[in-house]
């Protein structure tokens, strides 16, 4: 930091200058995160100074979030749920693990493990790492789901919790929820449901999967609103069944206006919880449906034009990411080709494929534009 601080126009000259570095989503596939609407832009703007982990002195953005939950909470089975807007999905994945591993080691567990797919994402890594629990990775069926037989091989005495994903990062797919929520009641295991990526899409799909709270397995669901809900960045949402869940997560916080905090982090954006409060009740569910509708036509496109050049899906496009399927030696040639003509895609771990996610800012001239390009590099 200088001595003297720098002018407005230098200050304004600088952002320009750093603001050209970052890329546009206008070509960019490989983003689950897009473009936030408008209104949601707006509301935010409004409540940059609003702080929800002191919530007693910003009482209209907690009547927000409290309402974002319950609106969110009603898409997804249970208007009555518990929880708040988080950061995103791996703090809201963080929480639910956290939340049970809390309740067992009340209860005098010491080892513990829970269990996830092998398509479940990074930030369960991360809850290893953090809450000193073991991750155990399922193996995956055919379709790329959780697989059911490998599932109950890895259950023992010491599960404490079972993670089905609701669009899965890398292929877009839906774990059996419905299977995995009769195994949790019938074993009393704990079942999070990570939806960060498909919980805005799901219920809007013209087949209906059953993965959330009507579900009576279901324990508690990660969102996130930053994604397909067109949020700002950052807007997740942790839901839990029961409220006695968010219990094990509270520590004393005296010298604020609230007696706790069940949050993971303490200083929370009340404007992030405005962004969301304020684009749902805008668009509400005919809104949403309709974004949702529109980004399914265009994967529909993508997944036609590509099979007109012999190229094939790893799997039927569940909701709006594809998967494109090259020899395993062609993936990356195709992928620095596309970069080199301004795309930016991703790679699938396994196995090995395109990765395109069909987000809100990518439009139908987006879509021609990359299977011309796409066709040229083939």
């Amino acid at each position: 930091m200088e001595k003297r601080g720098m002018s407005r126009e230098e200050i304004e000259s600088l952002l320009l200058e750093k603001k050209r570095k970052d890329l546009a989503y206008d070509k960019i596939l490989s983003s689950m995160c897009t473009y936030p609407h408008e209104i949601a832009a707006y509301a935010h703007r409004m409540f940059l100074e609003s702080n929800l982990g002191d919530s007693g002195l910003f009482r209209g953005s907690k009547e927000m979030e409290d309402e974002a939950v319950r609106m969110i909470g009603a898409l997804l089975g249970n208007e009555h749920a518990f929880g708040y807007i988080s950061t995103g999905g791996t703090e809201s994945n963080i929480q639910a693990i956290h939340a049970i591993r809390n309740r067992k080691m009340r209860e005098g567990l010491k080892e513990m493990n829970i269990i996830v797919p092998e398509t479940a994402h990074f930030s369960f890594d991360k809850i290893a790492d953090i809450l000193s629990i073991e991750v155990r990775k399922a193996a995956l069926d055919e379709e790329l789901r959780m697989d059911m037989n490998s599932l109950a091989e890895l259950i023992d005495d010491k599960t404490i919790c079972v993670v089905g994903i609701a669009g899965t990062t890398e292929f877009g797919q839906i774990d059996p929820i419905k299977e995995i929520s009769e195994i949790a009641l019938e074993r009393n295991i704990f079942l999070h449901v990570d939806a960060a990526f498909g919980g805005f899409v799901i219920p809007f799909l013209d087949k209906k999967y059953e993965f959330d709270f009507s579900l009576d397995g279901v324990s508690s669901i990660s969102i996130d609103p930053h994604k397909m809900g067109m949020s700002t960045i950052p807007a997740g949402c942790i839901l839990f069944r029961e409220e006695s869940y968010l219990y094990e997560l509270a520590v004393p916080t005296p010298y604020l206006t609230t007696k706790e905090q069940c949050s993971l982090i303490g200083t929370r954006s009340g404007a992030s919880a405005a962004a969301t409060f304020a684009v749902l009740k805008y668009l509400g569910r005919e809104g949403l449906r309709e974004i949702v509708g529109e980004c399914m036509r265009l994967t529909r496109m993508l997944v036609s034009g590509a099979r007109k050049m012999g190229i094939s899906p790893v799997i039927e496009p569940v909701m709006n990411l594809v998967t494109l399927s090259f020899p395993a030696e062609g993936v990356d040639k195709v992928t620095n080709a596309l970069e080199r003509k301004g795309w930016r895609v991703s790679v699938t771990r396994s196995p090995k494929a395109l990765r395109l996610v069909i987000a809100p800012h990518v439009k139908e001239e987006t879509v021609k534009m990359f299977l011309e390009d796409l066709e040229d590099v083939v």
